[in-house]
């Protein structure tokens, strides 16, 4: 019998071995591919459809377990066949720790089993799994899967975590250099510049390089489309940003390309049921009564502006010189230096998670419009009856249609709880604490 002069092994052992891989990656293409082949109507049977691909490609392993059982090649493939599944395997961690053994250089070995500890929740075996491969070889998959678990592990304080964090970004960032066209490491670089951007004080140029990552896995990577926790991530970003149209579609999205994963359509009817809210309370001006707030708005006088009306007065543009009070219809769309919008609370609510700290504010003019504020500590709020100063206000018209709903409204985004004046004065460092929010790891 003729011997591969590569590994000494006989050639037609090295042809069977090959037909186990190709089976294998057939099977990997049939999951990553699924809506390439399946209209999305048919997600709900994906995880069916995938499970019974992997036991036929399983069972044709398995007649021939008797020959190859102690073969490296074998091995792998039947870990990697067992690992096309979302769940952890016993067995196919047992194989793959018996294939690394047999040969310390497999890379593919040591990635694979990485996922199965990941799947487990050992973070740290498979950070160290990841570690090992890459001091075989440096290769996206390590790179991208470090970068995964780096954001996981947990950390002694928000320094040693945010340092985490941003080493995740750099594995990302390698994982894309290494291979430009692929889909799945721009995805994950997305998620490290989400992560990044909510634990590193919200640059806004951060949430432009998630977007912009997230926008690149789709056009290089035509499976990436039909990754249910991109377009569930990148939701969760932009209803951050208030793009509360763009999130409904992406949380709507993922809900049918993952129809029994249950978060995003829970998020999707959370948001719904928040906008409904808001625009229901801004039209009736919250629940006050109209002469309790003729009372109400018969107190408020530029007094209420504080430190805003002192020629020393700082605003968050870096501005020096004393506001003018303006009334909020004739505020203009974007920023509006200069000025400052003041009023009456009127409602206040948190958004579910408390992303945001919302509240109607109505003016002179009875104009009521919603104020979103970001990164408040759980303790901070106003009260209805509050005045409320919003120097240099950030105007922004929302409309929005969703499936059979439809909302129309201005909102006034304020990044932190220390850019207002309350009553007449600046609020305590201990208002504002950084957003927080969940996203989905892929290889969850």
């Amino acid at each position: 019998m003729a011997e591969d002069e590569k590994s000494g092994e006989p050639a037609t052992d090295n042809n069977e071995l090959q037909v186990f891989k190709e089976l294998v990656d057939e099977l990997y293409n049939f999951r990553d591919c699924y809506f390439e082949t399946h209209s999305v109507e048919e997600a709900g049977r994906k995880q069916s459809d995938v499970a019974q691909e992997m036991e036929k490609t399983l069972k044709k392993l398995e007649e021939k377990e008797d020959v190859y059982e102690h073969k490296t090649e074998f091995l792998l493939q039947k870990g990697r066949c067992l690992n096309v599944a979302p769940g952890f395997s016993a067995v196919a961690e047992k194989c793959l720790s018996r294939a690394v053994k047999l040969e310390p250089g497999l890379v593919d070995g040591w990635n694979t089993l990485g996922e199965q500890y990941w799947k487990k929740g050992d973070l740290i075996g498979s950070k160290n799994c990841f570690t090992g491969a890459l001091q075989q070889s440096k290769n996206k998959v390590s790179l991208r899967n470090l970068s995964m678990v780096l954001r996981q592990l947990p950390a002694v304080n928000s320094d040693a975590h945010s340092k985490q964090v941003m080493e995740s970004v750099d594995m990302a960032r390698l994982a894309v250099q290494l291979d430009v066209t692929d889909g799945t490491s721009w995805y994950i670089l997305g998620n490290a510049y989400v992560s990044l951007f909510f634990n590193c004080g919200q640059n806004p140029q951060l949430s432009q390089q998630a977007l912009s990552a997230y926008a690149q896995s789709e056009k290089v990577d035509r499976a990436a489309c039909c990754y249910p926790e991109l377009h569930f991530n990148r939701a969760t970003l932009f209803q951050y940003e208030e793009m509360f149209g763009c999130a409904l579609e992406g949380y709507s999205r993922a809900a049918a390309l993952d129809p029994g994963w249950e978060d995003p359509p829970e998020k999707e009817k959370t948001l719904l049921e928040y906008l409904e809210k808001v625009t229901d309370l801004v039209q009736k001006k919250g629940t006050v009564k109209a002469r309790r707030l003729r009372n109400m708005l018969s107190n408020l006088n530029t007094s209420a502006l504080g430190p805003c009306s002192s020629p020393q007065f700082r605003s968050p543009t870096g501005r020096v010189g004393s506001l003018e009070p303006r009334t909020l219809s004739s505020l203009s769309h974007g920023h509006n230096a200069g000025v400052a919008a003041l009023g009456k609370v009127v409602f206040s609510m948190a958004s579910e998670g408390r992303m945001s700290f919302a509240f109607g504010m109505v003016d002179s003019e009875e104009t009521c419009m919603v104020v979103m504020v970001y990164n408040t500590a759980n303790s901070w709020g106003v009260l209805i009856g509050d005045s409320v100063v919003i120097p240099e206000p950030q105007l922004k018209r929302h409309s929005i249609t969703h499936k059979d709903k439809s909302f129309d409204f201005k909102s006034i985004r304020v990044d932190s709880p220390l850019l207002l004046i309350v009553n007449g004065k600046k609020q305590n460092v201990n208002s504002q604490i950084a957003a927080s929010v969940s996203y989905k790891p892929q290889c969850e």
